[in-house]
C-alpha cells in the first residue's frame, strides 16, 4: 500500500468517528445483551424448571382425585387465561375500564411504562390506541425534554450559589466586589456534569425509597419487592409482575392514588433525566475507545511510511528517526486533541487521566450548565434559529443538531 493510501486510510478513520461510535455501541450493547442472557439464563432457569414440575404435580394430582381428564382441566385453564386478560381475578379488584382505571391505563401508555394487566381487547380500542399512543407517547417524551432542561439550570443555579458561598467564606474575593458579588461571574468556573449526575442519582435512590415505605404497608410487598417495582415502573420498563392500586379498596385511597401518581411521575421524569445524563458519560467512553483505536491505527501507518521513506530516502537514516520520533504541535491526527504530549505507544490511560479528558469533553451539557448558572441565554446559532432548529439536552438536542447540519448542508 502507498504512502498516500495508507494516509487517506487515516484520515478517512478520522473522518468516520460518528459512524464508529455508532458501530462500537451496538457492538457492546449486543455483549452486554449476551452477558445479561448469560446471567439470567444461570439465575432463572432453575426455579423455571422446578416450578414447571411443580405445576405438572399439581395438574396430574387433581385430575385423578376429581377424576377430571388432563385435556377437559386444560380447557378450562384455558378460559381462566382469557378472563385474566380481561381483568377478572379471583380476589376482588376495581373495574379496570371505568374511567379512574382508564386514566391509569393512558397514563401508562403515554409514559410508554406499559404495565400489561390492562388492554383493549376491542378492534376499535386497539385501533384507537395506536393513533393515541402516537402522539401521546412523543409529546410525554418531549415533557421530560424540557423537564430535564430545567432540571439543569435548577441544579446549575444551585450548585453557583454553593460555590459563591464558599468564595465569601474563603475571603479570596477581590476587593472591589466583596460588597456586590452579584457582578462577578466566577470566571473560569463550569458546574460539572458529574455532579449533576451524582445529584440525580441520589433525588432517584430518595424517591424509590420513600415510595417503597409507602407501597410495603400498603400493597403488602416486601420493601425489596416495592424497591424493584419502583425501579421497573420509574425506568418505563413496566413488566406487569407488581403493579400498584389495584385493589377494590384501600384506606385513605384517594390520598393514596394521588400519591402513587406523584411519586410516578417524579421517579419517571428523574430516572429519564438520569439515563441522558449517563448516556453522556458512556459517549465519551466510547470517544476514548475510538481515540485510542484511532491512535494505534495511525501510529502503524506512520511506522509504515517511516520505513518506506527509509527505503527510498536519500538523506541519512539517522535524521529519519528523528523525523520518526518528533512530532510537530501543527500536526494533524487524531491523537492530537486530549493525548497531547502522551507518547504513541498504545499504552492504556489511567481511570484518573479518562476523568479528566471526559470533563474537558462533555460539551453540550457542559455549556448548558455553564449558561444556567451565569443566567445567560441558550446560544442557538443563527442558521439553526433559521431553519426552525433550536437546542435542547438529551434525544431532544441531538436530533436538533443533526436537524441543523443536515439543512445547513442542502
Amino acid at each position: 500500500m502507498m504512502p498516500g493510501q495508507r494516509l487517506q486510510g487515516c484520515r478517512s478513520l478520522h473522518l468516520n468517528e460518528d459512524n464508529g461510535r455508532f458501530v462500537l455501541l451496538a457492538v457492546l450493547i449486543i455483549l452486554y445483551l449476551l452477558c445479561g442472557a448469560a446471567v439470567f439464563s444461570a439465575i432463572e432457569r432453575p426455579s423455571e424448571v422446578r416450578a414447571h414440575g411443580r405445576w405438572n404435580g399439581t395438574l396430574l394430582n387433581f385430575s385423578e382425585t376429581f377424576n377430571i381428564s388432563l385435556q377437559d382441566l386444560n380447557s378450562f385453564l384455558r378460559e381462566y387465561e382469557a378472563a385474566i386478560a380481561a381483568g377478572i381475578r379471583a380476589d376482588a379488584l376495581r373495574p379496570r375500564w371505568d374511567f379512574t382505571g382508564a386514566f391509569y391505563f393512558v397514563g401508562t401508555v403515554v409514559s410508554t411504562i406499559g404495565f400489561g394487566m390492562t388492554t383493549p381487547v376491542t378492534v376499535a380500542g386497539k385501533v384507537f390506541l395506536i393513533f393515541y399512543g402516537l402522539l401521546g407517547c412523543a409529546a410525554t417524551i418531549l415533557f421530560f425534554n424540557l423537564f430535564l432542561e430545567r432540571i439543569i439550570t435548577l441544579l446549575a443555579v444551585v450548585m453557583k450559589a454553593v460555590r459563591e458561598r464558599r468564595i465569601r467564606n474563603s475571603g479570596l474575593l477581590p476587593p472591589g466586589i466583596r460588597h456586590d458579588f452579584s457582578a462577578y461571574s466566577l470566571p473560569g468556573w463550569k458546574p460539572s456534569v458529574y455532579h449533576v449526575m451524582l445529584i440525580l442519582g441520589l433525588s432517584a435512590i430518595t424517591i424509590s425509597c420513600c415510595a417503597s415505605a409507602m407501597y410495603t404497608p400498603v400493597e403488602g410487598w416486601a420493601y425489596l419487592d416495592s424497591l424493584y417495582f419502583c425501579f421497573v415502573t420509574f425506568s418505563t420498563i413496566g413488566f406487569g409482575d407488581f403493579v400498584s392500586s389495584q385493589s377494590a379498596a384501600y384506606e385513605y385511597q384517594s390520598l393514596y392514588r394521588v400519591a402513587n401518581f406523584l411519586f410516578m411521575l417524579m421517579g419517571v421524569c428523574c430516572i429519564y433525566s438520569l439515563f441522558n445524563v449517563i448516556s453522556i458519560v458512556i459517549k465519551q467512553v466510547l470517544n476514548w475507545i475510538l481515540e485510542k483505536m484511532s491512535c494505534l491505527f495511525c501510529q502503524r501507518c506512520n511506522k509504515a511510511n517511516v520505513l518506506l521513506g527509509r527505503r527510498n530516502a536519500i538523506r541519512p537514516g539517522s535524521k529519519s528517526r528523528q523525523g520518526r520520533s518528533t512530532r510537530t504541535p501543527d500536526s494533524d491526527g487524531p491523537c492530537d486533541s486530549d493525548t497531547e504530549g502522551r507518547r504513541l505507544s498504545g499504552e492504556m490511560i489511567s481511570m484518573k487521566d479518562l476523568a479528566a479528558s471526559n470533563k474537558v469533553s462533555l460539551a453540550i451539557m457542559q455549556k448548558q450548565l455553564s449558561e444556567s448558572a451565569n443566567g445567560y441565554p441558550r446560544t442557538v446559532c443563527g442558521s439553526s434559529r433559521h431553519n426552525g432548529f433550536s437546542g435542547g439536552v438529551g434525544a431532544l438536542g441531538i436530533m436538533n443538531n443533526r436537524l441543523a447540519e443536515t439543512s445547513n448542508s442542502r
